[in-house]
């Protein structure tokens, strides 16, 4: 048709020749726009594929078929076999768990023999963070998701001032001018003063069209990254040079049979204004700077950081499930199966990002931050902690998981904590707040390692349950998770938890695991005050000692009362 069309005259040939040049353009302008069924053909290869193949077979046998019951039989096997496929890979989901198991298969399993310790606690959850950024904003501006990024030696929490996706507006002409970046281990994050940084990003999460940052990151893409590349979290840190940027994390589709998602490096954006030579930037080859995973150990500020989009991580933790097999998880099986457990009331998800110290244990993993999660049973009444998993948060090649099943310590997981809390305090109105995020709290308290559960108790909304109340002395409780004992905290005191911890559980540790004294307090007379020396000096008393001298004791008494 077009070879007719063009034939007829040079008119002709010119409109064929323009209107190709428009659609080529087109076709390179708006590749962000239709990438995604790129990227889907990519996810699905195999199964479009092998639907493809049977569909032209099917039908070149149907039209070659001359009886009315051939061509029956042929469109009955055709919908039985599409029929099949969507049962079996959909309905029954063993697409995602082929793709899972993929995931098992090509990860980078380390089993360690010791838990690490946690650092740089932080206080405040997800939820209580963005409320209360919400709190201090201006009706024609939003606040990006809260992510928590390591900026210096320090852990903040960090998200954008953007204008508002409620006024189309603002998000076409206005630029994303300030940055929160409020620490996380205080109770008290304020989000005014030195913690509004003014920045100014020309593309943004909540912007419209090519300064969206979504396609302005596609639009960077080269032709085959537009197979394999998606974007995903957007993080807000300070480069090398100590200048904010934007970075957004990638996840990269690997595989033929069942593709699955990894680490794809990230994609930097410097700060900077809108004007026209960024709009041509931005449409003709996009914005940011690639920095692929191999890459990222030549910059500093990449190392040790949270760049990790949580949808790998989850899956990477989800595989673990296949540590007894490929059939294990299956319904017949499932003796080491486990499952990411779901918080409810719309509360963050794992993993929880978490300050891991890695120092005293034989790893070599580094310390810094790790998207945490704590595997359970796939029964809904079954609430053990069977796996902690230790993600890298920067992307390292590489996944650190402890077998608390295996060790068989009977620890409570993460979806036991809140009912133990709600318990510890029945004067509360628990209509009205609800224990949120558990994260661990690993630390070395009367001579061994011991994991504890961190909560926060928040207030939630009676017409949003997503709405939570950010307070910034917010109650704090730490959960032994072997003798699952509630220990409410003072949050404006952190030296004081783990003496706290002590004194509430000594005599329990001393009865069942027989150990001696700890935070015992010594004291000297100074000008006839009586000073603390060390008020968490650790003075374990050793039994076998004790009882030694105790007989040696009655001895010396029966001598006495001989003598007498």
């Amino acid at each position: 048709m077009i070879k007719n069309y063009w034939n007829k005259g040079k008119k002709q040939k010119t409109i064929t020749i323009i209107v190709s040049l428009i659609l080529l353009v087109a076709l390179f302008v708006l590749r962000d726009d239709y990438q995604p069924a790129l990227l889907f053909f990519r996810k699905f290869i195999f199964i479009i594929l092998l639907s493809g193949i049977v569909l032209f077979f099917g039908l070149r046998k149907f039209r070659k078929s001359a009886s009315s019951a051939g061509r029956l039989a042929i469109l009955g096997l055709l919908v039985v076999f599409f029929g099949i496929l969507y049962t079996v890979g959909w309905y029954f989901k063993m697409y995602d768990y082929m793709k899972t198991y993929n995931v098992f298969n090509h990860l980078n399993k380390v089993e360690i023999a010791e838990l690490p310790l946690t650092q740089n606690e932080r206080i405040q959850p997800l939820r209580n963070v963005f409320s209360m950024a919400n709190e201090s904003v201006g009706e024609t501006k939003d606040v990006s998701l809260p992510h928590l990024v390591r900026i210096g030696e320090e852990n903040k929490w960090t998200m954008a001032i953007q204008p508002t996706e409620k006024y189309m507006w603002q998000g076409m002409t206005d630029n994303t001018e300030e940055v929160f970046a409020v620490s996380s281990t205080t109770p008290f994050p304020r989000f005014s003063s030195e913690n509004r940084i003014p920045v100014t990003f020309s593309i943004g999460e909540s912007l419209k069209f090519s300064r969206n940052t979504y396609n302005a990151v596609v639009q960077r893409f080269n032709f085959f990254q537009l197979f394999t590349m998606e974007p995903s979290d957007t993080y807000y840190m300070k480069n090398d040079s100590g200048n904010w940027v934007q970075v957004v994390s990638l996840i990269k589709w690997k595989g033929f049979l069942f593709p699955y998602p990894t680490f794809g490096g990230v994609m930097v954006v410097d700060n900077g204004e809108h004007d026209f030579n960024d709009y041509i930037e931005r449409i003709l080859i996009g914005k940011g700077t690639y920095v692929s995973p191999e890459n990222m150990r030549n910059h500093k500020y990449l190392t040790r950081q949270n760049t990790l989009a949580e949808k790998v991580s989850r899956l990477q933790a989800e595989s673990l499930k296949f540590l007894g097999g490929f059939s294990d998880p299956l319904p017949w099986n499932m003796e080491t199966a486990v499952k990411i457990p779901e918080m409810p009331k719309d509360q963050n998800q794992q993993p929880y990002v978490t300050d891991f110290d890695f120092s005293d244990t034989d790893t070599g993993a580094f310390s810094g931050l790790y998207h945490w999660f704590g595997l359970e049973p796939v029964g809904d009444e079954r609430t053990s902690l069977s796996f902690s998993v230790f993600v890298p948060a920067d992307g390292t090649d590489k996944l650190y998981y402890y077998n608390h099943a295996a060790k068989k310590q009977g620890y409570a997981g993460v979806s036991a904590m809140p009912l133990k809390v709600k318990e510890s305090r029945k004067e509360y109105d628990w209509t009205a707040n609800t224990p949120v995020e558990f994260r661990p709290y690993i630390k070395d308290i009367a001579g061994k390692k011991r994991m504890f559960f961190m909560g926060t108790v928040s207030s939630i909304s009676d017409t949003d349950s997503k709405q939570f109340d950010g307070s910034a002395t917010p109650d704090l409780v730490l959960i032994d998770s072997e003798y699952r004992d509630v220990v409410w905290i003072d949050v404006k005191h952190p030296s004081q938890w783990n003496k706290t911890v002590y004194d509430q559980l000594n005599e329990a540790w001393r009865s069942s695991e027989k150990i001696g004294y700890y935070f015992v307090e010594e004291t000297k007379t100074i000008d006839m005050v009586q000073q603390p020396i060390d008020s968490i000096k650790v003075v374990p008393q050793d039994d076998k000692k004790a009882e030694e001298i105790e007989r040696l004791q009655k001895q010396i008494d029966s001598l006495k009362a001989v003598q007498n």
